[in-house]
């Protein structure tokens, strides 16, 4: 007789719960969740172990844009294969409820090939196997993530109703860390730190930042698939939270050109192992408190960051964050605890020890960006790469011979595209879909007539 095999808590948990559905989501490629409710019997049905379970959800998801525009240049999925429904697995451990949606259960799934194979274009999957590999060279990879980002008294028919003109922030100046200027919207910020929690997404710290209407969120420390989990989760959680107060969040990298961009710092750290306990990036007998493998990882994604740009600068209006003298890093450089660096070490003490990379902006799709940075620094780790230059000091004293970063989103896709490191990190067909995707926003952005351009010319010419 066999002895049955206990139910997964989750299962559980949406069974005791009573509940008639479930909501479930997937990102799509500019880090877009979409998603459905299911009823709860077909979501049971769906949730099965494999070979069997999953659910069918048009693979338009990957093929299409931020707009919902068809692309007309990917290969693995378009127009030419009719848009079929692609396999949806659920994560069970993935599993939250939503405190602002009745407690509905929530959870996140990712795409599998016909055959059951991991789908070689699904952003989370995609950050799998970067971990897969880290797991093979004997390592768990840990991260943090930090947003900014300005929040608008808008509606989404008002913001239609202005045309993308003229968005009003919540508050107006300038006030960092301002406790004046979070108390005047209260229940919002209130509501932030007390329902991301309920929803799985532990939030360290929540404060003001410099710009109007602009917040800052520290996501605590965790593994690094949770932590790509809680990134993507707290930008439409956020957006649904600040709907019922009547405020529109906006991760865009740079709304105006008088204010600071938005950035999507991630943190990293590295472990032996999955129950591993030690911070390998710690070495208290190191001048600098850098073990020699920190230093390769850091290494690694100073040599590789151009290979990598377009996963965390992905989109036209990235570009505009990388102005100087704006916070934003624009060159590849490192720093002991230094801001202005895209590579910030913080090398204290043996738990607190890591790199914070500066680089992405709040724009990046988490499960994207983190595969990039981790392929980088674990890519620096398997060459036994040397940080050759020192660190920069003061405002990037020592940076004044490197190259800055390219300023259009074309130009690094075509680096990336080109890219042996990312093909060998990320596989062929991740590369190429994604380096088309990025050929198409490119050329959406040639097409279209902004109001820059009305201003500018329509009298004067």
């Amino acid at each position: 007789m066999t002895t049955p095999t206990p139910e997964h808590p989750a299962l559980t948990a949406v069974r005791k719960s009573g509940t008639g559905k479930v909501k479930v989501a997937v990102s799509d490629i500019d880090g877009v969740l979409r998603g459905k409710y299911l009823h709860v019997d077909k979501f049971m049905s769906a949730a099965e172990p494999a070979p069997g379970g999953g659910f069918g959800f048009c693979d338009v998801v990957f093929g299409w844009d931020a707009a919902d525009q068809t692309y007309d240049n990917t290969t693995l999925t378009g127009w030419q294969h009719g848009f079929p429904d692609a396999l949806a697995r659920i994560d069970l451990d993935t599993h939250r409820n939503v405190p602002w949606d009745g407690d509905v259960p929530f959870f996140l799934g990712e795409f599998v090939q016909a055959d059951g194979s991991p789908s070689t274009i699904c952003p989370r999957q995609t950050l799998k196997r970067v971990l897969a590999r880290a797991e093979k060279m004997g390592f768990a990879a840990l991260c943090g993530v930090e947003f900014e980002w300005f929040n608008f008294a808008e509606t989404p028919q008002s913001w239609a109703a202005k045309q993308g003109v003229g968005p009003e922030p919540i508050t107006p100046g300038m006030f960092g860390y301002s406790l004046l200027r979070m108390n005047h919207r209260r229940e919002y910020m209130n509501a932030l730190m007390d329902e991301m929690p309920r929803f799985g997404i532990p939030i360290e710290g929540l404060h003001t930042e410099t710009g109007p209407g602009v917040y800052e969120v520290a996501i605590a420390f965790g593994e690094a698939l949770e932590q790509a989990d809680r990134a993507i989760l707290f930008k439409t959680g956020a957006k649904e939270i600040g709907a019922r107060f009547g405020i529109m969040p906006s991760f865009m990298a740079k709304w105006s050109a008088q204010y600071p961009g938005c950035s999507g710092h991630i943190h990293q750290s590295l472990k032996e192992g999955p129950d591993g306990k030690t911070n390998l990036f710690h070495d208290a007998d190191s001048p600098r408190r850098m073990s020699p493998l920190f230093e390769s990882y850091v290494a690694g994604q100073v040599a590789c960051l151009m290979e990598f740009a377009p996963m965390f600068w992905p989109t036209i209006n990235s570009y505009k964050r990388l102005v100087d003298g704006f916070w934003a890093p624009v060159k590849p450089t490192w720093g002991i605890d230094n801001r202005t660096a895209s590579f910030r070490v913080l090398a204290g003490s043996p738990k607190a020890t890591r790199l914070e990379t500066r680089c992405p902006g709040a724009d990046m799709n988490p499960y994207i960006a983190m595969a990039a940075v981790l392929a980088a620094g674990l890519d620096g780790i398997e060459k036994g790469l040397k940080l050759t230059a020192p660190p920069v000091t003061g405002t990037n004293v020592g940076a004044e011979d490197i190259a800055r970063a390219p300023r259009t989103l074309i130009e690094t896709t075509r680096i990336f595209r080109q890219s042996q490191i990312a093909r060998d990190w990320l596989g062929d067909d991740f590369v190429d879909h994604f380096a088309s995707t990025r050929e198409w926003e490119w050329r959406q952005w040639l097409d279209g007539v902004t109001d820059w351009e009305m201003k500018r010319y329509f009298e004067i010419i």
